[in-house]
């Protein structure tokens, strides 16, 4: 035996291992957990070291729920760890890590959830990079950080975390991507950060192709739903580029998607009227269906239109004279347009605006820009030169 005590600093990136005898770690091992009431001997296994390891794995959750302290059951877990690192790589070490997984996903409690996830964190980062079991340690990792609201010490974007499990001979597959990227949608919904929810939700869309986008109807559909429902998107032109989205043409999510890309409030209203039931299924409330609505149309008015009065805002958008200053003091909080409020004249004028949908009007309008300033910027470029050239106290 080599290695038994994993000592981590802070930042848990720092590991010391001290030389002392594997056997006699797992006798301590079966000898604390027979002591908290596992049924467990204290007696080692005559099949070897795994069967060990596999005994001990089965009842280490016994510690949850005994009256060991925080730091016992860190100690416990820890060390289970640094006996499970020496193993000979293989099918049975990779099914007592999947097993050990298993049972720190169960944390019983918000404490107890912080010490699993340190031992899954200790535990990643020891495993050799390219051993493909560490797919199933980091999605774990991701289950029980969003149990704990800690999501974001393990997720920061899809680039990262493909960098970090690609390393893996081979990498994960197309399945095992789509699977954690799922988890990871629901986690960061769960934890109200819907940006990156909805960036993780595009991810996993985009691992589909035409063959099997018809297999992505429930993701598409949840992608859709998470968007109109997420009170901070606006912007969903992108999503009828998915080929998952693009198979759901004709149905009716499809066409609700279809009215909040493009249409105005009175196209949503009507959709409403004719199917109360289909909103109200999807679990979208029709209130803020309306808000948004109402947001979206009042940045396509600004589109063609620098200034509005009062009163065309409150036929647009089906306000009343006593709602209109409120609402476009709650729709330049948005950033979607920026505006200034004339409340003597009853008008808005408008300078800026983000545009709703993005497509080939709106990039002929940035080439004819940007054509405009190149040739500005040449005639001040032949100005200057002119300039320069020019004899100091004119010819003589």
């Amino acid at each position: 035996g080599v290695v038994a005590e994993v000592a981590t600093h802070v930042n848990m990136s720092v590991y010391t291992f001290l030389e002392i005898d594997v056997n006699a770690q797992v006798e301590e091992l079966r000898a604390y957990l027979n002591e908290v009431g596992a049924e467990i001997s204290k007696e080692r296994s005559s099949k070897g070291l795994e069967d060990d390891l596999h005994k001990i794995i089965g009842v280490c959750d016994t510690a949850f729920s005994s009256e060991a302290t925080e730091a016992e059951v860190e100690a416990l877990l820890n060390s289970i760890v640094s006996v499970l690192i020496v193993v000979p790589v293989g099918e049975k070490t990779e099914s007592l890590i999947l097993a050990f997984c298993e049972k720190l996903a169960k944390a019983p409690s918000n404490r107890l959830g912080h010490v699993c996830l340190r031992v899954l964190n200790l535990l990643f980062h020891a495993l050799p990079e390219n051993l493909g079991v560490r797919y199933h340690v980091y999605y774990t990792m991701v289950q029980v950080s969003g149990q704990i609201g800690q999501i974001q010490a393990v997720y920061q974007s899809a680039e990262k975390m493909r960098c970090t499990l690609n390393t893996a001979q081979p990498p994960p597959s197309t399945e095992q991507m789509q699977q954690l990227l799922r988890l990871l949608h629901q986690t960061l919904l769960a934890n109200k950060i819907s940006e990156d929810a909805s960036k993780v939700m595009i991810e996993l869309l985009g691992t589909y192709t035409t063959e099997n986008a018809s297999q992505a109807r429930e993701d598409a559909h949840r992608c859709i739903i998470a968007s109109l429902a997420d009170p901070t998107t606006y912007i969903m032109d992108h999503l009828l580029t998915l080929k998952p989205v693009k198979f759901l043409e004709g149905e009716l999510i499809h066409d609700l998607l279809t009215i909040f890309v493009s249409e105005k409030l009175p196209g949503y209203i009507h959709f409403y009227n004719n199917h109360k039931e289909f909103i109200s299924s999807i679990g979208l409330d029709h209130e803020a269906n309306v808000r948004k609505m109402r947001l979206l149309t009042f940045m396509q008015m600004a589109e063609s239109q620098s200034e509005m009065s009062f009163e065309v805002i409150m036929q647009e958008l089906q306000l009343g004279p006593e709602e209109v200053e409120g609402f476009i003091i709650e729709a330049l909080k948005t950033k979607l347009v920026s505006a200034r409020m004339d409340q003597s004249q009853h008008k808005v004028y408008v300078s800026s605006r983000v545009h709703r949908t993005f497509g080939r009007n709106q990039w002929q309008a940035l080439h004819d820009t940007l054509t405009s300033w190149r040739a500005n910027l040449s005639l001040v470029k032949d100005s200057m030169q002119a300039i320069v050239s020019a004899p100091i106290g004119g010819s003589k």
